[in-house]
């Protein structure tokens, strides 16, 4: 098994990723960390607290980062994607279980030092909480064995406007500060997860098998590809942004990579933005191609469990 600490901003997809990984045997779930990114760090807690809660699974959650690395307090979220709650407005009521007292980032300090060269980080919100933690303790950097990060988009436009992807025009100086360290790094960004559509369709087939977990996904999904909808009229879906980190965790043969130094650009109207250089160092894999109908084969065959 592969142990990993999953750090999330949970929305929909992170929700779906969450359980994608939950329902892996080939991942050892050591944590969640949240950070702040589609809702406030408390409402990413809650959430994440809820969808254990929801598959019946227990992973102890790490509340980390309220604010950007560098600027502070983010004002804007995503409630037009992910919904007031952050869960499609699907969230029927709290969950009972509570978040440890322990910092996400002390947390991954911690655990990188008891298992050197072994745990992966997948990162699927801004990267505040691993840029706390390589900046209190730069000594874990060549123990972190890699860090798979949903995020930017180096050959495509990004999402949030031409320019950038939500997860780095959230904290630009946290993302800056992890490419710029020397980790180990694959990035799955908008160049990949555009290509992965989970189907409407779908969502009848996780309704008929009458699992209440199975309702839950669809319902908070259906809000997620409606949203979709109107940004990209007759889509017939939604991108698999989160999951297919989980994925290339899971699988690293389902996705190519060419190797970048990735630099985000930190002021200007173009703030956010990833930008490629194949000759400089140091270097990230960024994926570029996706085995898009093997992955949603496999996500499908998982994620309701």
């Amino acid at each position: 098994m592969k142990p990993i600490i999953f750090d999330v901003d949970t929305g929909i997809d992170d929700a779906l990723a969450m359980s994608y990984a939950l329902h892996s045997p080939e991942l050892e779930l050591l944590g969640f960390t949240t950070c702040f990114g589609n809702v406030p760090v408390d409402e990413a807690t809650r959430n994440t607290l809820a969808v254990l809660e929801k598959v019946g699974k227990h992973v102890p959650v790490y509340e980390g980062a309220a604010q950007m690395f560098i600027r502070g307090e983010k004002k804007v979220w995503a409630k037009h994607v992910h919904g007031e709650d952050g869960l499609g407005n699907s969230l029927q009521h709290h969950p009972t279980t509570k978040a440890e007292s322990q910092s996400a980032p002390d947390f991954m300090i911690e655990q990188v030092k008891k298992r050197p060269q072994e745990i992966t980080i997948i990162a699927v919100g801004p990267l505040t909480n691993v840029a706390l933690a390589i900046q209190k303790a730069p000594e874990i950097i060549p123990l972190i064995k890699e860090v798979i990060i949903m995020g930017g988009a180096v050959t495509v436009p990004g999402n949030v406007n031409a320019f950038a992807e939500a997860n780095m025009i959230a904290d630009p100086e946290a993302a800056d500060y992890v490419f710029s360290s020397g980790l180990n790094i694959t990035l799955v960004g908008l160049d990949i997860t555009l290509q992965t559509l989970l189907p409407k369709s779908k969502l009848a087939e996780w309704r008929a098998t009458g699992k209440e977990t199975a309702q839950f996904f669809a319902d908070i999904t259906d809000f997620y590809i409606n949203y979709y909808e109107s940004y990209y009229p007759g889509i017939g879906g939604c991108a698999l942004h989160d999951p297919l980190a989980v994925g290339v965790a899971i699988d690293a043969s389902l996705v190519s990579a060419e190797s970048m130094n990735v630099k985000v650009t930190l002021e200007g109207e173009e703030v956010g933005r990833t930008v490629g250089y194949p000759e400089d160092e140091p270097k990230i894999r960024v994926c570029t191609k996706v085995d898009a109908a093997r992955f949603l084969e496999h996500f499908l065959s998982r994620v309701v469990g």
